[in-house]
């Protein structure tokens, strides 16, 4: 089963996996819608935790014969309509911050959702699309891109990467902000072992390159052909 038919202009929807509407994550995903308009996309950002939803309720409804291939989950609720909205889109672009090693706990109960009700139980075929739309996942994560291996963060990279794959294809991109800036002012927090002077160093240097990344990476889902 193909999604539906794409939009024209074509559709690419940012998802801000982020609590936070206007902080690292937010601003990463806003700038690769900016990049996808540069080109002539239309856009939307939705953002995850202005929703009421749960992940998925293990009832494969999904998979059972009679409704198999439909891509569509059983549950009902403020995500349903934005699994539908990703049917006409051609690129989805997913944002979140690391908290205790991994995505934020909306993301998570995302990706079960929109993942899962795709996932073919079948040897042959990984999926029960023919193509998903293109996937692109920001991560933003307070260490240093330095420590990602020693908190073993690339094998989660990779993981999330296959999962995405079997939807998306080989093409799914994936960037970093590290060592982001958490508070605005960290005098007001506990929070000696971090250097605020670095912190904005960061901010100040490194944050700019990766908002370029992000707009580069909405630009070329923006101008991709399906073909």
């Amino acid at each position: 089963m193909p999604y539906a038919p794409r939009t024209d202009p074509p559709l690419v929807v940012g998802l801000n996996g982020s609590p936070r509407k206007s902080w690292n994550t937010a601003s990463l995903v806003a700038k690769a819608l900016e990049g996808a308009q540069s080109v002539g996309a239309q856009t939307e950002l939705i953002h995850l935790y202005d929703l009421s939803y749960k992940g998925c309720a293990s009832c494969f409804a999904c998979k059972k014969k009679k409704t198999y291939l439909n891509g569509k989950c059983a549950l009902k609720d403020d995500l349903s309509p934005v699994l539908e909205r990703l049917e006409t889109a051609q690129g989805v672009i997913m944002g979140s911050p690391i908290y205790l090693g991994d995505v934020t706990a909306a993301t998570r109960a995302f990706w079960e959702r929109y993942i899962f009700i795709n996932l073919a139980y079948d040897g042959e075929k990984p999926s029960v699309l023919s193509r998903g739309p293109f996937a692109g996942v920001i991560y933003a994560m307070n260490i240093p891109a330095d420590l990602i291996e020693t908190f073993e963060y690339d094998a989660l990279l990779r993981l999330h990467k296959g999962f995405l794959a079997r939807l998306n294809g080989p093409g799914v991109e994936t960037l970093l902000a590290c060592d982001t800036l958490q508070f605005s002012d960290y005098s007001q927090y506990h929070a000696p072992m971090f250097s605020e002077e670095k912190k904005k160093k960061v901010r100040e240097t490194d944050f700019p390159l990766a908002l370029r990344e992000a707009f580069a990476m909405g630009a070329r889902f923006g101008a991709r052909s399906e073909a």
